[in-house]
């Protein structure tokens, strides 16, 4: 396969977590945007809250490369599908530069999907308790794999002039450029809760004043001609553009769905009923954000209409749905709010009950719960769920064990979990995932049309999931 046009890209990482890497990549990603540029945001890993600061940032869909859930084949391909038509891509890593999936070395690492991407590193590192051991620490990070190409050194958080000059002196040995030093400052308001920084969608106009607060430091404190020049040292991708409609066409047919669609097929639009193509409404608003942009994508190039809806505020699901997805978020924070709508409530259990396909990830399965934290939800599943002190966080090795609205019994897939809270029971006399990792489990609900289940996974990996999940609306 013949290499695609060069994106300008560069990747801001840093040795450890607490480094100040979001703050710089989004404060980049702004001051980039502010110039003119269009400029395409990505993360690397699965977290959803970072690229939602980073759309924010750009005007463009935050989003995610991660390498576990997609698969390192796919990387480069979804990157240049994010970043078409765009002059420079930021990159923002993960935890420490070569922090990889547990005891699989290098797999998913921020230095890892530097590699894939063929793109240069900016390393940012906490320079506070320190001046000339900076040089050992920088000269650590960029030989330990001659295949990462640590590009530029941002100094974060230097006292003044002086250590400054120190932290210069000492990093001319390694012959590695500063291309920037932020001083010690206020931190810029980015308040967090028990699963990371506050979603965009919940702060409104402070998310608009925190970003433009990440893009004037660093627009002050760094070398934005240096970073660009750097960005577009790049190398050429290696791989075409990733593209949902011909992902759908590469994937094997969903298991079971023969004859799924008899009652409405549309040819190459998809499955239809009668004369309108399948809709599927998607949870959206401050209770469900959690979301990878390419499920709309897929769902509509398998033939639906996509429309959103917001728990918290409509009473009624959109016209004439015939499915629904229901991703992820901070219901257990709304769970006042959700629960008071209980019209909407009702609709949801009446289209769930009546056998319409509907997909739940970890919020979502919250939702469609008898109760949360003693509060009605909407009582699909005959479970309750509350929130614990206790922080349930790693990647999974997932098998279906039901055949479902998602996946035919068998279907392997890799997910990631990440929520404080537990549902009683934790699966159902149909449960939908059976987990490898790390130990051996079955987890989540099957019933009807109903998959629901704590594992977010990410549909680039498996493209039939969307197309199996539209024929079964299709054919309800």
């Amino acid at each position: 396969m013949s290499a695609t046009p060069s994106v300008p890209r560069l990747v801001v990482a840093a040795p450890a977590s607490g480094s100040g890497k979001t703050t710089v990549a989004t404060g980049l990603m702004a001051a980039l945007a502010g110039r003119g540029l269009a400029v395409s945001p990505h993360k690397v890993g699965p977290d959803y809250i970072d690229p939602g600061y980073h759309a924010l940032a750009t005007g463009r869909a935050g989003r995610n490369l991660d390498a576990y859930l997609c698969g390192p084949e796919r990387i480069a391909p979804l990157f240049a599908h994010g970043a078409r038509g765009c002059d420079i891509a930021v990159v923002e890593g993960v935890m420490g530069l070569y922090d990889g999936v547990s005891g699989q070395g290098e797999l998913a690492s921020t230095a890892h999907v530097a590699k894939l991407l063929r793109a240069p590193v900016v390393l940012v590192v906490d320079a506070s308790s320190q001046s000339r051991s900076v040089a050992a620490l920088v000269h650590g990070f960029v030989s330990w794999d001659p295949e990462v190409r640590v590009g530029g050194v941002i100094l974060n958080k230097v006292a003044s002039d002086r250590h400054e000059a120190l932290l210069r002196d000492a990093l001319e040995a390694v012959g590695v450029p500063v291309l920037g030093v932020l001083r010690r400052a206020a931190r810029v308001e980015t308040p967090s809760r028990h699963l990371g920084l506050v979603p965009v969608a919940e702060r409104g106009a402070a998310a608009l004043d925190a970003v433009a607060a990440m893009a004037a430091q660093v627009a002050a404190g760094c070398d934005l001609e240096g970073l660009v020049a750097l960005a577009r040292s790049a190398g050429a991708l290696p791989d075409a553009a990733w593209d949902p409609r011909r992902a759908l066409d590469a994937a094997a047919p969903a298991a079971g769905a023969a004859g799924a669609v008899a009652s409405g097929a549309a040819g190459p639009a998809g499955p239809g009923r009668g004369d309108r193509p399948v809709r599927v409404a998607v949870a959206g608003g401050r209770a469900f954000t959690f979301t990878y942009a390419e499920h709309t994508e897929l769902l509509t190039a398998a033939g639906a209409e996509v429309v959103p809806f917001d728990p918290l505020r409509d009473e009624q699901l959109p016209d004439g749905v015939d499915g629904l997805v229901i991703g992820g978020g901070f219901p257990e924070v709304h769970a006042a709010e959700l629960s008071a709508n209980e019209q909407l409530r009702k609709a949801v259990a009446a289209l769930a009950l009546g056998g319409a396909p509907v997909a739940a990830e970890c919020g979502g399965l919250l939702y469609l719960c008898r109760e949360l934290d003693g509060l009605p939800m909407c009582g699909v599943l005959d479970a309750s769920a509350r929130m614990t002190g206790r922080l349930t966080l790693g990647y999974r090795d997932a098998v279906a064990l039901t055949d479902s609205a998602l996946a035919g019994a068998g279907t392997r897939l890799r997910g990631h979990e990440f929520h404080r809270t537990v549902v009683e029971p934790g699966a159902g006399p149909a449960p939908a995932w059976g987990m490898r990792t790390p130990e051996r489990r079955v987890e989540g609900f099957v019933r009807d049309g109903v998959h629901a289940s704590y594992l977010h996974t990410h549909w680039a990996a498996e493209p039939g999931v969307a197309r199996r999940f539209v024929e079964r609306c299709g054919a309800w």
